[in-house]
């Protein structure tokens, strides 16, 4: 994409792919699952165009960002990747204490753990899709899913190394990508073993007006190059992160956040989801939250569906922290 520069951070002892582009206050964006740095392609370019130096890295597990052990699943802890996050931040922007961050699916999850960890290196938050959630210290993560929705639940089912990637392996990294993004059911996705997405092989799958094959045959070309395992030791992670984060039962998140979700979105339809974020239990661990913005309509993958949307909401939202710099001149 024009305008994007393209480099390589060793970083935490990986090898970190990075995107940029633009000079001024840094906005970090962190992608989800199954994505990496193109997914921000339609921010990345306007927060550049309104004074901001955006960056996204590809993390650990994903794409051209390199080195990460992915046939060992304890090393994708959240300590691990916010560990990388804050040494990429020491690396591009060690002039700044503090900077915007942007987060989607696992990447809001990140960016929960680094403000729960390192609040000091946050200036704002803007957060789309997946809530802070409070550590249970009674329940595990997987024995909680898995009694809810059972084992076919698609998290329970990425569990067994190997296994899963067999199935999309069969199915087609292609076809797997484009059932994940194109998914606008508001219910739970199920992946029963053997039977893939549900849907037959011979079936054509209808691409939305905000998704070409061009686009697809990127994501697909980065998943054909790194396979899927490191994305998914994010998930088999879970547990660890459950175990690790005993000190921080109980913590409140202390950065200002907007938080932007799709009615459609199968995280804002989670069993008690809407309760937690609408009734004061979100308001409660994440005591400045600003904003909290339900799109109609919109599904899980809301900055690629709505991107002019989201973008204005960014920075309308950065816009109220001048910087250092601005304050100055």
């Amino acid at each position: 994409m024009e305008g994007i520069e393209h480099k390589t951070v060793t970083v935490n002892g990986i090898k970190m792919h990075v995107a940029e582009i633009g000079q001024g206050p840094v906005v970090l964006f962190l992608h989800g699952f199954p994505e990496c740095w193109f997914s921000w392609r339609h921010q990345l370019a306007f927060m550049a165009s309104n004074g901001y130096r955006a960056v996204a890295p590809d993390l650990r597990g994903y794409s051209d960002t390199t080195g990460a052990p992915v046939n060992d699943y304890t090393k994708f802890t959240t300590l691990h990747v916010v560990g990388d996050v804050l040494a990429l931040l020491n690396a591009v922007a060690a002039h700044e204490e503090k900077v915007f961050v942007v987060g989607h699916d696992w990447g809001a999850m990140i960016a929960w753990a680094l403000c729960l960890y390192r609040p000091d290196r946050v200036k704002a938050l803007v957060n789309l899709s997946v809530a802070f959630t409070p550590r249970n210290p009674n329940k595990k993560p997987i024995e909680s899913l898995q009694a809810v929705y059972g084992d076919d639940y698609y998290i329970c089912r990425f569990q067994e190394p190997g296994e899963i990637e067999g199935e999309f392996a069969q199915i087609g990294t292609k076809r797997v990508l484009k059932n994940f993004l194109t998914y606008r059911n508001p219910g739970p996705l199920y992946l029963p073993k053997g039977k893939g997405f549900g849907d037959s092989a011979d079936t054509p799958i209808i691409l939305p007006s905000w998704l070409s094959e061009e686009e697809i045959d990127y994501y697909a070309s980065n998943y054909e190059k790194s396979g899927f395992t490191g994305a998914l030791n994010y998930y088999r992670a879970l547990d660890i992160n459950w175990e690790l984060t005993a000190p921080w039962t109980g913590d409140q998140i202390k950065i200002p956040v907007k938080f932007i979700v799709g009615d459609l979105d199968l995280t804002y339809n989670a069993p008690g989801a809407k309760d937690f974020i609408h009734k004061g239990g979100f308001k409660k661990y994440v005591p400045l939250l600003k904003e909290v913005v339900v799109m109609e309509g919109v599904a899980h993958f809301i900055h690629q569906e709505k991107p002019d949307e989201i973008n204005k909401h960014i920075l309308d939202f950065f816009q109220d922290f001048p910087s250092p710099l601005s304050s100055i001149m």
